[in-house]
């Protein structure tokens, strides 16, 4: 729910040695911290949502020659954590709305209008003496 992400890089067995050479290239990015994973084959990357996303920093390693793990799983993963990050982005990117009073709004327009709470007689016609 925070901005600083925690993600998982996976990736194929082959090419040997390239968790190595992608953890020296990420290391030197400035704001994102890796160390190794799980596995011997995965990577966990920490950086925040407003400098980078874990769809950017996937598509340099591709661009770089790495290759990454590609099973169904991982493809439902990337989908759903790029949506996310996406959409946080989005939407701590995007200026706050003040709707600090809007329920005035409702209160005034509920108030014009006519409706069967209102007795239009007067006050000591009402009261049953």
């Amino acid at each position: 729910a925070g901005i600083v992400k925690q993600r998982e890089l996976r990736f194929k067995a082959l090419p040997p040695g390239q968790v190595g050479q992608a953890m020296a290239a990420l290391r030197m990015l400035d704001g994102v911290q890796v160390e190794p994973g799980v596995g011997p084959l995965s990577l966990l990357v920490r950086y925040s949502v407003l400098d980078y996303s874990f769809e950017a920093i996937e598509d340099g390693l591709r661009e770089a020659g790495f290759a990454l793990d590609n099973t169904l799983y991982m493809k439902l993963v990337r989908a759903l954590v790029y949506f996310c990050e996406e959409t946080q982005r989005h939407n701590l990117l995007s200026p706050e709305r003040l709707l600090k009073q809007s329920n005035e709004v409702y209160i005034q327009a509920w108030n014009q209008h006519a409706h069967g709470d209102h007795d239009d007689a007067p006050p000591e016609l009402r009261e049953y003496r």
